[in-house]
């Protein structure tokens, strides 16, 4: 593993991809057209013959619902490969669904990974990567990507800080001169804040709802800070006292309640890394701000709740969750001159 590049990234008809590969979505980015893809990071197994039934929007479809022989999967941990033959297949199912089947040449694909990724990790990555049918495979790390997608000029000698909110982590950076200076990966984003809301029902209602369930109820009536008191919301489930069907209705401020815990911790890993700040680059953040992507910047009033803790300026990019996506993009058709960006892997 090192940083140099191969001439062949630059010749051949090629088809280059970058890969945002998220816990719970994975976005492709092909260059020339730009994001082409964007489902969720799911597979839908058939346990009798180790056969793909489904992946992605239709594998989702399936999660909680499923026969004893059907297991929908979801291969990736907090941002890590916690099922590394799935995560293969299901690369290889979205690198072929990007570029077609009938492939002339294997792609040269740039990945996004988490800040502070393990060595072994990135090797599990960079392997599932070629296996599923890649040539080449670069990393970079996801926080700097998110950056590059949402446009900031992280080449220039002023600090900025992002805040990339995903399924299973939050990447938190600053970044100045090409690269991240202080960076923290918090192992909670939009997964937590579901499950906080799992955990709420469970304790306070003694009701049970799945994740997609919850997953709903987070993004219709769910607010960072300053929920709306007159929003309310049916939420259907299975009492577990009885084991029979129940329903209630949930109010906004019960939601940002029950998602405290894990807004905490991202705010904590915020507040963190200005700490670790060098002085001069804390001081281009009061100018610059903070920049949120991925799909937790979406939730409401999550810029609200982040500027009011840090007393800075927040701003949400646009189309945050193709950012990490884009980001890739942009680092294809910049190989020479952000060379110092990613990693290769021959």
């Amino acid at each position: 593993m090192g940083l140099k590049f191969k001439k062949s990234w630059r010749s051949g008809p090629v088809k280059d991809l970058g890969i945002d590969l998220g816990t719970a979505n994975t976005v492709v980015f092909v260059k020339g057209k730009g994001v082409v893809l964007k489902e969720p990071s799911v597979v839908a197994i058939d346990l009798n013959t180790n056969a793909i039934l489904a992946v992605g929007t239709e594998a989702q479809a399936m999660l909680g619902r499923t026969p004893v022989n059907i297991a929908a999967i979801r291969p990736l941990r907090e941002g890590a490969i916690a099922d590394f033959e799935t995560t293969k297949r299901m690369l290889k199912y979205f690198i072929e669904k990007a570029l077609g089947k009938n492939l002339i040449l294997r792609p040269r694909v740039i990945i996004s990974v988490p800040f502070g990724t393990t060595q072994v990790e990135k090797r599990a990555v960079l392997e599932a990567a070629v296996q599923g049918g890649a040539k080449e495979v670069y990393l970079v790390e996801e926080p700097l990507a998110a950056a590059i997608g949402a446009g900031l000029p992280v080449e220039e000698p002023v600090g900025n800080m992002i805040v990339n909110i995903g399924g299973g982590t939050t990447e938190i950076a600053v970044i100045a001169l090409g690269g991240i200076v202080k960076g923290v990966s918090v192992r909670s984003g939009g997964d937590a804040l579901n499950r906080a809301i799992i955990e709420y029902l469970r304790k306070n209602y003694r009701m049970e709802i799945g994740e997609r369930t919850a997953e709903n109820i987070k993004i219709q009536i769910g607010y960072a800070t300053m929920p709306n008191p007159d929003i309310k919301m049916e939420v259907r489930g299975i009492n577990l006292r009885t084991s029979l069907p129940m329903a209630l209705d949930l109010s906004s401020e019960e939601v940002t309640n029950a998602m405290q815990e894990p807004l905490s911790n991202m705010l904590n890993g915020i507040k963190k890394i200005y700490e670790k700040t060098p002085p001069q680059l804390a001081s281009d953040i009061i100018d610059t701000g903070i920049t949120l992507t991925g799909g937790g910047a979406l939730l409401k009033n999550m810029d609200k709740l982040i500027s009011k803790e840090m007393n800075l300026p927040v701003t949400i990019a646009e189309n945050p969750m193709d950012c990490v996506a884009n980001g890739t993009g942009k680092i294809i058709g910049s190989m020479k001159t952000l060379t110092r960006l990613a990693l290769y892997h021959a």
